[in-house]
């Protein structure tokens, strides 16, 4: 199956940049009230990684007080990720965007040239494998679902 049925593509996808500000992954994080987000080097459109909010808490733990005002002083480089979403290639085969998805809330698709060009959330794969498992029971029968 071509995965880029399930793509979500950048024109439509939350990225923050890699020169964006603390503040700025704060505010887009909160308007679409995400706790991951991925980051995109602005120079030339590819892949850096994933930022969560627990990366975000640990920062200020670490950082002690911080206000917005300081926020927008402050690189979103400058904050350590624990963990970083691994993209899949667009000729990926369905297994392996299964098991990334099994571990990721969604996976970051990238180009040949490591380019992001959007993602595949879990929930669209979850609604997409609901959806054939009625189908294949309805086909043998009708039985439901319980």
């Amino acid at each position: 199956m071509n995965i880029l049925f399930f793509l979500t593509p950048k024109s439509e996808a939350a990225y923050v940049y890699d020169t964006d500000t603390l503040r700025q992954v704060l505010e887009k994080m909160e308007n679409h009230k995400y706790s991951s987000i991925p980051i995109i080097r602005r120079r030339d459109g590819r892949y850096v990684g994933t930022l969560t909010e627990g990366d975000l808490l640990w920062y200020i733990k670490d950082h002690g007080d911080l206000s917005l005002r300081r926020a927008e002083e402050i690189p979103m480089t400058a904050v350590e990720r624990r963990r970083d979403n691994e993209p899949v290639e667009v000729d990926v085969n369905m297994e392996d965007l299964m098991n990334k998805a099994m571990n990721q809330n969604f996976v970051p698709v990238i180009d040949d040239r490591k380019r992001f060009i959007g993602l595949i959330t879990r929930k669209d794969l979850i609604q997409y494998l609901c959806k054939k498992l009625v189908t294949i029971q309805l086909e043998a029968g009708g039985m439901s679902i319980t």
